[in-house]
């Protein structure tokens, strides 16, 4: 990856942590993003052949895959749709559902772990996505904390999916012939929202056909989104105390494919995403269509985004899907 300022990168997310967000806010008048030309209007559509996604809910199987890229430790932690009835505790190395299901990247935040976002990411599975989440090895909760390695985060999570795409094909795994390879997404929080910004950027990886963004920012990986239409979803709460709603949003604005953007009035910079409640329902709800949408090809589900995401009036939504 090209080389940035590591002054700029650092002061923008070294207090990034998910579970240790200041309660502070800003002024008001400092979260106001600049005037902007309007976006261009999305004409292009996913790669993703049209299709169906499931209407069950499914139940939630989970288990831990050890990974070592170059010496870096990528331990990754797999939710996926499980066989049986839905409901009730996520089950430990269930028996996966039948079926092929598309599989989403999740990368945490500063001072994270995938186990933070449980609550969103099962909801994932649940709807028909096996979700890989690594725990980054300097940049989670109890690691070094350098925040610079967040440059190296779009090539682990590259890793990653090529390791979690095998798994296909491997005699007696669990989840043989249950992924589908075709259908992939990338999605992340704060640091991890920059590492996803950075897999459409200048670490592009052409598997990847969606993107969500929850409180991202360009700054170390830049804006020149390349290669194949790939949609993208934004979601940054307006308080947001740690990245600011204007630097997203400067983010959002340079997509030139089809996107929207979720906006929180109330949000800050990631509690919402740690536990049940009415956004977290919003933000949950409009990201599985999005992905039904993006990664199964459903058409009804992108008709249903906009309602989700201005339920409740919890959220308002720019939407160029």
């Amino acid at each position: 990856m090209r080389r940035v300022a590591p002054a700029l990168l650092a002061s923008a997310l070294l207090t990034g942590s998910l579970v240790g967000c200041s309660t502070e806010t800003r002024p008001a008048q400092s979260r106001q993003a600049p005037p902007a030309e309007p976006p261009p209007t999305a004409t292009e559509t996913p790669r993703v052949p049209a299709g169906t996604a499931p209407q069950r809910a499914f139940p939630v199987g989970v288990r831990q895959l050890k990974l070592t890229r170059d010496g870096r430790a990528l331990p990754v932690t797999l939710w996926y749709p499980a066989a049986g009835e839905a409901g009730g505790a996520v089950k430990r190395s269930a028996t996966a559902a039948e079926g092929r299901f598309p599989v989403v990247m999740f990368s945490h935040g500063l001072g994270g772990r995938p186990d933070d976002y449980a609550t969103l990411l099962t909801r994932w599975a649940a709807a028909g996505f096996v979700v890989a989440a690594p725990t980054f090895p300097h940049t989670s909760r109890g690691a070094d904390g350098n925040v610079l390695d967040v440059l190296n985060q779009p090539a682990d999570v590259s890793y990653a999916l090529t390791q979690v795409l095998a798994l296909d094909g491997r005699a007696g795994d669990p989840l043989r012939g249950r992924l589908d390879a075709e259908r992939v997404a990338a999605a992340g929080h704060s640091a991890g929202g920059v590492t996803t910004i950075g897999l459409f950027t200048a670490g592009r990886d052409e598997r990847l056909d969606a993107g969500v963004v929850f409180a991202g920012t360009a700054i170390g990986v830049g804006t020149a989104f390349a290669g194949a239409t790939a949609p993208q979803l934004f979601v940054h709460g307006e308080l947001d105390e740690v990245v600011e709603y204007a630097a997203g949003k400067a983010a959002y604005d340079k997509v030139p494919w089809p996107k929207a953007m979720l906006s929180l009035p109330k949000g800050d910079h990631g509690r919402t995403l740690l536990s049940d409640g009415a956004a977290l329902r919003v933000v949950s709800d409009t990201s599985v269509e999005f992905l039904r949408w993006t990664l199964y090809g459903d058409p009804a589900a992108k008709g249903r985004i906009s309602t989700d995401a201005t339920r409740g009036d919890i959220a308002t939504f720019d939407d160029h899907l």
